[in-house]
């Protein structure tokens, strides 16, 4: 007696006998279906570049993690002047020598200043302070020199950075800090990331995230994202409808067993 192929009893049947078949099933199919939605999104949004080491957003968000406190045995009013340096903008070149070029840079930056002393008003305050590029998650060891500037209508915050190009990201800047005619000058402090002392006048960063800033991917870096994804989830999928057609054209053992049962049950007797 031969069985009739019923290819939804199959599927039934193999997904009751074999729970771990069915589960790697499922797994390759949510893995599909997300990878689906998300090549959805990439394509509908706009994203940030996760090649890009480093912009001007994690670059002041890393400064803002640190304290400027004033030495202990220095007066808060003792100013310094640091070396000046030729500021360049985003539209001119730098030129190399045979070591590393030096780039220095005046820009407007969304950093606020506080202090827990009262040693008056912050307008008109310049700080300066010289860190390693690896404190600010920009490099090794190389020195970078900062200079911040209180503008008089404290609505933004005027910094000065120089240091080595390769470590500064010059994908997207800031906008240039606007001349002014006052000569401020800045007072030199460490940086710190512990308590201060009492007698210690301190000053915190507070630095506010700006989306501009960020380096997005492009609308052809994003198609390949996105093409990606579907190549990777058209394979997945194929592999769940293969599964699919393997596990309808096998046949149960347990009904198998039943069939050759019936079979030599209803086999005719040869010697009657």
């Amino acid at each position: 007696m031969m069985g009739v192929w019923q290819p939804m009893t199959n599927l039934r049947d193999y997904v009751s006998q074999n729970p771990p078949g069915v589960t790697f099933f499922l797994c390759l199919l949510s893995l599909a279906v997300s990878f689906i939605c998300l090549s959805s999104y990439s394509f509908t949004n706009k994203l940030p570049n996760p090649d890009t080491p480093t912009d001007w957003n994690r670059l002041l968000s890393s400064l803002s993690q640190f304290q400027l406190c004033v030495k202990a045995n220095a007066s808060s009013s003792e100013p310094v002047s640091p070396v000046p340096s030729p500021v360049i903008d985003r539209d001119t070149s730098v030129e190399s020598t045979e070591t590393s070029s030096v780039t220095s840079l005046r820009l407007k930056v969304s950093l606020t200043v506080t202090t827990s002393s009262d040693s008056g008003s912050l307008k008109d305050l310049g700080l300066h302070t010289t860190m390693r590029a690896k404190q600010l998650n920009l490099g090794g060891d190389e020195l970078v020199n900062l200079t911040l500037e209180l503008s008089e209508s404290d609505t933004y915050t005027c910094l000065t950075i120089r240091a080595p190009t390769h470590v500064l990201p010059m994908s997207l800047l800031p906008p240039k800090c606007p001349a002014t005619e006052k000569n401020i000058s800045p007072i030199h402090v460490e940086v710190s990331n512990q308590v201060p002392t009492a007698s210690q006048t301190c000053y915190s960063l507070h630095s506010k995230n700006d989306p501009t800033l960020t380096v997005m991917l492009t609308k052809e870096e994003r198609s390949v994202a996105v093409r990606h994804l579907l190549e990777v989830s058209m394979c997945l999928l194929g592999i769940c409808v293969i599964l699919c057609v393997i596990a309808c054209l096998t046949k149960s053992a347990i009904r198998r067993y039943n069939w050759n049962g019936l079979d030599l049950q209803n086999e005719p007797l040869m010697d009657s």
